[in-house]
């Protein structure tokens, strides 16, 4: 991996103080980096800098006496140098809120000075009314002018990476400066970085490994076994590189951080909200009442994206949609394993 040959401290604004922005801040403000994090919600931002800690997302972990906290957005990125070499936003929200803040951004900063920055996000799955995957969503909102933007994706648990446990990170860019400016900043004891130009496969990992933790979540709840689980990862595997190479995306890609580990880790991890969600809908709970409580759970709102584009692009995800038919449709989960086992079909991988 290319790094720059001379070490920089860097001008970083993270937008969005949920779980994995805040873990981000935290990590930047340990590698001393000049680090500012903004939230919308004034009363959260009171609270985390009167108790240095985010009640909300990561409670129990103490924020650095380094890092600063606002909600004035303009202040924030008023502290951005505009050089490609040394400043650094990052978008922390949901990609339900990928677009707005690309308009309140552009409404504080020119998209001329913007073109001296470089912008990452975090956020998985599609947007909801367009089913764009974030890129997608940047390159329509960016068309008209060439802007340095990619994606910080994991296999990562942000409380893990809150805690300076080590990690394997992967940032993907059509840009390979870009790559190698954010791989170095974020380089330390704990976090290991990996670079691709394959946003594509990045971002489409990233999206269908939360729907595929759901249905290994099911089969938990229902007690199907290991050799269940092991089934689903590996097929739903499979489906996420049949996605991903009619969208374009490398083979290998799937193989990798951002395919193989990202799923494996949603698909068994303790901390993962799609595979709890999965256990409970395989306890008997509805959907409505496991959302009622307010949690936000990415694999249930990208379900329907992942079909539609399914069907333009012409490929089959029998297990997404099994998992759809669970969710939105009543099917039984023990119904559902026996349409999955007795679909026709040719039987080779």
């Amino acid at each position: 991996m290319f790094f720059p040959s001379e070490f920089k401290l860097m001008h970083v604004v993270i937008l969005g103080a949920g779980s994995w922005g805040t873990a981000l801040a935290i990590e930047f403000s340990r590698l001393k980096h000049y680090t500012y994090l903004w939230a919308r919600d004034s009363m959260q931002v009171n609270s985390m800098n009167q108790n240095r800690e985010n009640i909300r997302y990561l409670p129990n972990i103490s924020l650095p006496s380094n890092l600063k906290i606002t909600n004035d957005l303009n202040l924030a990125l008023s502290t951005i140098t505009f050089n490609k070499k040394n400043s650094l936003i990052i978008l922390g929200v949901p990609t339900s809120g990928l677009s707005n803040i690309f308009h309140e951004i552009t409404s504080h900063i020119s998209i001329q000075r913007l073109s001296n920055a470089n912008i990452i996000w975090t956020c998985k799955g599609f947007e909801k009314e367009s089913s764009l995957l974030p890129f997608e969503i940047s390159r329509k909102f960016f068309s008209k002018i060439d802007i340095n933007t990619g994606v910080l994706s994991g296999p990562s648990f942000a409380k893990e990476v809150a805690k300076g446990l080590p990690v394997a990170l992967t940032v993907a860019s059509d840009n390979i400066e870009l790559c190698s400016v954010v791989a170095h900043a974020i380089r330390g004891k704990c976090i290991r970085p990996y670079i691709t130009q394959d946003m594509i496969g990045v971002e489409i990992g990233g999206a269908l490994k939360n729907i595929i933790a759901i249905a290994c979540g099911i089969s938990d709840g229902l007690n199907l076994g290991s050799n269940a689980r092991a089934a689903i990862i590996t097929r739903g595997l499979a489906e996420m590189r049949r996605f991903g190479i009619a969208l374009g995306a490398k083979s290998e890609t799937f193989s990798g951080l951002t395919g193989l580990g990202d799923l494996t880790l949603t698909a068994t991890g303790d901390l993962s909200r799609n595979r709890k969600i999965g256990i409970e809908i395989g306890n008997g709970k509805k959907l409505s009442e496991i959302l009622s409580s307010g949690i936000t759970v990415e694999g249930v709102y990208s379900i329907r994206s992942a079909l539609k584009r399914s069907k333009e692009l012409g490929i089959e995800l029998p297990i997404i949609e099994v998992v759809y038919s669970i969710l939105f449709e009543n099917l039984d989960p023990i119904s559902a394993v026996s349409v999955l086992l007795s679909r026709s079909g040719p039987l080779y991988e």
